[in-house]
C-alpha cells in the first residue's frame, strides 16, 4: 500500500458553484456513507451510485438473524430504497446495474443495466470504488443448494428453501469464521440439525487456542456436529462428502468460508492492488489515479500494530472510509486511522471479543511479547448474576504497549474490548489500564473492574514483581525440572488438578516451605490471583518460581483446546454404541 502517492489536498469545502458530478461503484456501507456524506457537504453536485444487487443501504450484518427469526420483520432489514435516498438526498441511486469497465483517460465508466442487458457509458469528476469483498469459489454440484449470506436475496432463498424442507431440514456451514458461527446459531435456533465443517483446529481462528475452548463448548452443548480439521470435498444427492471420507446428509449448504477482495474492474483499469490483495489507497482513500477513490472491504488498511498493509473486513471501516473518500472530494482530507481490527460476535449465551494481534501472530513474526490471562466477574461478585470471563492481553514486552487482546464471556465482554481498544487508540501502555477511572456500580462492574485487573497484573509483570509462564510453556519447564505446586485448597485440588503437582494450600506455605523441593518452583491456583500472592511470598523467602498465568482455568482450556479430532472421534463412537 502506498501512502505517498498524493499531494496533500488543500482543506477547502467545495461550494455549489463548482459543481461535480461523483460516480459510486456499489451501495452497502461505503458506498453509501460516501454518498449521503457527499450531499450534507455539496448540495450542488450530482451524485449516482450503481449497485449490481437489487437492495442498497441493507443491514447485511442481520441477515443471520432474520434467517433465525431474532428479526421478524425482512423489511427492518431494508434501511434505505433508492426512493427514499432520492426524496432525501437527492442522489440517483440505480439498482441492477453494474459497472463493467472504467475509462481512465476520459474519465467514464461503462454500465450495464442487468435487467435490459444494455450498456451505456457515465462521465465522472470522482469515482468512489465501493464494491467490496466477494465470497471465495466454494463448492457446488449435486442437488444440494449452495448459498452463501451475504445478500438479502441470499436470506430470501434460504428461508424459502427451509420453509420448503420442514421440519427435517438440516444444514451444513462451511466456515468457522464471524458468519460462519452466526449461520450456524441462527440455522440452530431455527431448529435445524447443523453440522459445521472448518478447516482449522479451532473455530473462530483469530482466537488463540485456549481462548477459542468454550466457543467449542458452546456449540457441542447446543448440539452442533463441528468437524474441525476437515472440508467439504463434493456435494452428491447422497449428501456433503468430507475429507475424512464422512458423508453429512443435507438440505442446504452455507458457504461461508471466507472472502476475498473485489479487485477486477480495479485491476482491468490499472489501479494498483497491493501485496495485501486489496485496491491500494494513500491515506485519503486516493488510489494511484488521483481522480478515484476506493473504500470497503475489496481495499487495504493500515494495520495499526506493523504498520504495514492489511485487509480487515468490518462495516465499521467501510462506513468511516466511505466518508473520508466524502471529505477529501470535498477538499475536507484527514488521513485515515490505522485500524485495530475490533470484532464481536455472539455464540448461543457466549460472547467473544477480539482486537489487534492473537499470540500465534505475534509469535509467527517474532514480536518479543508479554502475555496476562485473567478471569473476572462481569460485575461485584456479591451482587447476583456475576458472569466469570476469560480475557488475555498481549503487551509489547519493550514498550508495554498493549497489542491484542481477547475476551470470551457473557455479560460485559463488549464495554471490556471497547475500554481496551480505545485504550490502544489513544496509545496507552498496558500497565496505564490499572489507572483507568471507569464507572462503577454493584451491577455493572467492580470496584476494580476487569480491565484494571488486567492493567495491575501487566504491571506486575513490567516491574518483575512477578514472573509468570504460559499454559503451553509448562511442559517444557517441567521437564527441565520445576516443580509444580497447586496452591488452592485441597477441595478445589481433588476435584481437578494437573497431573504430578503438589498440593500446599496458600495459606499453609509459610509453615511447610521446608516440604518444597529446593528446584525451581511453578504455582498455580484456580486464575491465577492467589497464584501471584504465593509466587510473592515465595521469592520473598528465597525460592526461584513463577507463577502460571491464568492459572488451572486457562491450563484446563489450553489442554482442551488440543482435544477436537479426538473429541470428533468420540462423538461418532458414542452415536455408534447408541
Amino acid at each position: 500500500m502506498t501512502r505517498e502517492l498524493m499531494p496533500e489536498l488543500t482543506p477547502a469545502l467545495t461550494t455549489a458553484s463548482a459543481q461535480k458530478k461523483i460516480v459510486i461503484v456499489g451501495g452497502v456501507a461505503g458506498g453509501m456513507s460516501a454518498a449521503t456524506r457527499l450531499r450534507r457537504l455539496d448540495e450542488a453536485a450530482e451524485i449516482i451510485v450503481f449497485e449490481r444487487g437489487a437492495h442498497v443501504s441493507f443491514a447485511n450484518c442481520g441477515l443471520p438473524y432474520y434467517v433465525g427469526g431474532a428479526i421478524e420483520k425482512r423489511d427492518s432489514l431494508l434501511l434505505q430504497t433508492p426512493q427514499s435516498l432520492f426524496e432525501r438526498f437527492r442522489l440517483d441511486v440505480r439498482v441492477k446495474h453494474e459497472v463493467i469497465a472504467i475509462d481512465r483517460e476520459h474519465r467514464r465508466v461503462v454500465v450495464r443495466d442487468l435487467l435490459t442487458g444494455q450498456t451505456h457509458s457515465e462521465h465522472y469528476d470522482s469515482l468512489i470504488l465501493a464494491g467490496g469483498a466477494q465470497a471465495r469459489e466454494g463448492v457446488a454440484g449435486g442437488e444440494i443448494p449452495v448459498r452463501t449470506l451475504r445478500t438479502v436475496e441470499d436470506v430470501d432463498f434460504i428461508t424459502a428453501e427451509l420453509t420448503d424442507a420442514g421440519p427435517s431440514a438440516r444444514a451444513v456451514v462451511i466456515g468457522g469464521g464471524f458468519i460462519g458461527l452466526e449461520a450456524v446459531e441462527n440455522l440452530v435456533r431455527r431448529g435445524l440439525n447443523v453440522t459445521l465443517v472448518h478447516r482449522g483446529a479451532h473455530p473462530l481462528s483469530p482466537l488463540d487456542a485456549e481462548m477459542a475452548s468454550p466457543v467449542l463448548d458452546a456449540l457441542t452443548l447446543h448440539g452442533v456436529d463441528v468437524r474441525l480439521g476437515t472440508s467439504v470435498t463434493n456435494l452428491t444427492s447422497d449428501g456433503v462428502q468430507l475429507s475424512d471420507g464422512s458423508t453429512i446428509e443435507a438440505t442446504l449448504v452455507i458457504e461461508a468460508s471466507g472472502v476475498t477482495p473485489d479487485t477486477g474492474l480495479a485491476a482491468d483499469a490499472g489501479l494498483t492492488i497491493g501485496a495485501a490483495g486489496g485496491i491500494a489507497v494513500d491515506a485519503f482513500q486516493r488510489t494511484n489515479d488521483p481522480s478515484i477513490y476506493a473504500v470497503g472491504d475489496g481495499v487495504e488498511k493500515i494495520d495499526a500494530i506493523s504498520n504495514t498493509a492489511t485487509l480487515v473486513t468490518m462495516a465499521g471501516l467501510a462506513n468511516r472510509h466511505g466518508r473520508s473518500a466524502a471529505d477529501a472530494i470535498c477538499g475536507l482530507a484527514e488521513p485515515s486511522t490505522p485500524a485495530l481490527g475490533t470484532a464481536i460476535v455472539g455464540v448461543f449465551d457466549l460472547t467473544i471479543a477480539l482486537v489487534g494481534w492473537n499470540e500465534r501472530r505475534l509469535r509467527a513474526a517474532g514480536r518479543p511479547h508479554r502475555v496476562v490471562h485473567t478471569h473476572p466477574l462481569s460485575h461485584a461478585g456479591y451482587y447476583p448474576g456475576a458472569e466469570q470471563m476469560a480475557l488475555k492481553l498481549l503487551i509489547d514486552s519493550e514498550t508495554d504497549l498493549i497489542l491484542g487482546a481477547q475476551i470470551v464471556g457473557r455479560d460485559g465482554v463488549d464495554k471490556r474490548i471497547d475500554v481496551i481498544a480505545t485504550g490502544m487508540a489513544g496509545g496507552l501502555t498496558a500497565s496505564a489500564l490499572s489507572r483507568l477511572e471507569l464507572a462503577y456500580a454493584p451491577q455493572f462492574g467492580s470496584a476494580k473492574d476487569a480491565v484494571n485487573l488486567a492493567g495491575y497484573v501487566a504491571d506486575n509483570l513490567r516491574t518483575g514483581a512477578t514472573r509468570s509462564i504460559q499454559w503451553h510453556e509448562l511442559d517444557a519447564a517441567r521437564a527441565n525440572g520445576a516443580i509444580l505446586v497447586d496452591v488452592r485448597s485441597a477441595g478445589e485440588f481433588d476435584r481437578g488438578s494437573i497431573p504430578g503437582a503438589i498440593n500446599l494450600p496458600l495459606d499453609e506455605i509459610r509453615d511447610r516451605m521446608g516440604a518444597l523441593p529446593d528446584a525451581p518452583l511453578i504455582v498455580h491456583c484456580q486464575v491465577g490471583q492467589r497464584g501471584h500472592t504465593a509466587a510473592r511470598l515465595l521469592t520473598q523467602l528465597g525460592a526461584d518460581v513463577r507463577n502460571l498465568d491464568g492459572g488451572f482455568k486457562t491450563w484446563e482450556a489450553g489442554l482442551l483446546s488440543t482435544r477436537p479430532t479426538n473429541l470428533m472421534k468420540e462423538k461418532e463412537h458414542d452415536r455408534a454404541i447408541q
